[in-house]
């Protein structure tokens, strides 16, 4: 069944309080949702961000992002008031988000609602649980980690880790301890954040789901390298003895950058998650689970292959291709989780192993140049992976519009005779074609500039599923067969 959705970030819903939060207006958008007959509701990461305001660059894999924390239900339930809420009020403009306006008054307002709680707690509670344990019982370890480090890190200044000092950077065991004592306080109005966070998230996904709408999130393949992650556990990652990057990610010179992308990430020890079973990562998934209905998973090549740069490195041409854990760690989710609903980011140039990674079935497609003699036929890649190839030629100077053309007649003028239903009626298939169009021409871009063969080939999987749209059914394998394997072009 077709179903569809809606990307808006969490970040980007109207607020007045200078960001998006989970207030009456992202309830309203689940109605507006609801309303328009979608079915799902994609956000990006929610995590707390860190420098550079990314969401693919979080302090912690397992926690929130307290900016998002509605202020009015705090007001509502007496721990703020309207004045002080009036303190956070970074939305002067409507169309930009100024991070640093809701980083230097968020927190602020935060604690003053930490300290009310506190004594309103202290008032009604003498002899029970402290806060700091009942907030504990509804975190996870992994959450609590993240609070712990929030408040090392704040007390050096919000540096990273790698620069805090030697003792409870390598989390020697007398220093944990006496850093959890010095800032108990502290660590606590973290764990107050997060509770707050997950309290207002899960019933604000609660409310979606009575609309009959999922959440798909969104998760990093990596992790920051300052993070709760990589400092309370570096055995995760490829760090030398002193918990310094052996090498970081990145991907390699591509038609976009003549040196690559430098990303810095830290690189799992993918041998001993293995040896793990994969503990980290199912507690992970747990954990996205928990907040999400689906999950989308950012750079998912990196499963069965990762680019490693040498530490140091300021580009990235010098960096290598390495295994990474592949089918193993699907297959422990499976057996851990049962079926769960996970999506595969597919960007960048996908390899046959990678596709058989994906079982995915769909068509590649090899494009050349009609002067120049074909690196690689149709028949070596269709005997290489297992897939239906279809060959489109560009002639010198080949635009976007000549290769929409090309592939609406080979698609919708006879050449290929699906039924009457295959029509270009909407916009939504006009753009499908645009795009696929669009993409085509930059692989041509990509082999007038002399790129490797590798770039002779992509994958069409979006074009491919937007030919689904088109004709209103999931592709199978033998109209597969019929489209891309009978009809070529330039052959």
């Amino acid at each position: 069944m077709r179903t569809c959705g809606v990307l808006l970030p969490v970040a980007s819903l109207p607020s007045k309080y200078g960001i998006g939060t989970f207030s009456k207006e992202a309830y309203e958008f689940i109605d507006q949702l609801w309303k328009a007959g979608q079915n799902y509701w994609q956000i990006l990461p929610l995590g707390p961000t860190g420098y550079g305001d990314s969401p693919y660059q979080s302090f912690s894999a397992f926690a929130g992002n307290p900016y998002f924390i509605d202020l009015d239900q705090l007001k509502e339930e007496g721990l703020l008031t309207e004045e002080e809420c009036q303190e956070a009020d970074c939305g002067q403009n409507p169309e930009e988000i100024s991070y640093e306006a809701v980083y230097q008054t968020r927190f602020q307002v935060l604690r003053k609602a930490y300290d009310r709680l506190k004594r309103l707690e202290k008032e009604e509670n003498e002899a029970g649980k402290s806060l700091k344990e009942k907030f504990e019982e509804e975190l996870s370890p992994e959450t609590i980690d993240y609070c712990f480090y929030a408040a090392v890190k704040k007390a050096f200044g919000e540096k990273s880790w790698s620069q805090w000092d030697e003792d409870i950077k390598l989390r020697k065991p007398e220093a944990v301890a006496r850093y959890q004592k010095e800032l108990e306080d502290e660590i606590c109005f973290y764990e107050f954040q997060q509770v707050t966070f997950l309290k207002q998230w899960k019933a604000l996904k609660e409310y979606a789901h009575s609309k009959d709408i999922q959440i798909i999130g969104d998760i990093p393949i990596y992790v920051a390298f300052d993070s709760a992650d990589s400092w309370a556990h570096p055995e995760l990652f490829q760090f030398d003895e002193e918990c310094q990057p052996v090498a970081v990610a990145g991907c390699p010179p591509d038609a976009f950058s003549a040196t690559g992308q430098l990303w810095g990430n830290p690189l799992y020890r993918w041998d001993y998650h293995k040896k793990t079973g994969f503990s980290w990562w199912m507690k992970r998934i747990r954990f996205s689970f928990e907040l999400y209905d689906m999950v989308r998973v950012d750079h998912f090549r990196g499963f069965d292959q990762y680019y490693a740069i040498p530490f140091g490195e300021t580009t990235a041409i010098h960096g290598a291709w390495e295994d990474g854990p592949g089918i193993a760690i699907f297959e422990k989710i499976k057996e851990v989780f049962g079926k769960v609903n996970i999506i595969a980011e597919d960007l960048g140039f996908l390899t046959p192993s990678v596709l058989k990674l994906l079982e995915d079935k769909k068509a590649l497609v090899l494009l050349n140049k009609s002067d120049l003699e074909p690196v690689i036929t149709p028949e070596t890649m269709r005997e290489k992976t297992g897939h239906p190839v279809l060959v489109i030629s560009a002639k010198e100077g080949e635009g976007i519009q000549e290769l929409e053309e090309k592939i609406r007649s080979l698609f919708f003028q006879g050449e290929v005779d699906f039924n009457d239903e295959v029509l270009i009626t909407n916009l939504r298939q006009k753009q499908a074609l645009a795009d696929a169009a669009n993409s085509l021409a930059m692989v041509i871009e990509s082999i007038e500039n002399g790129m490797p063969e590798d770039f002779f080939t992509i994958d069409l999987k979006d074009a491919y599923t937007s030919l689904g749209f088109i004709i209103g059914e999931e592709i199978g394998d033998d109209l597969a067969n019929e489209i891309f394997g009978k009809f070529c072009m330039g052959k």
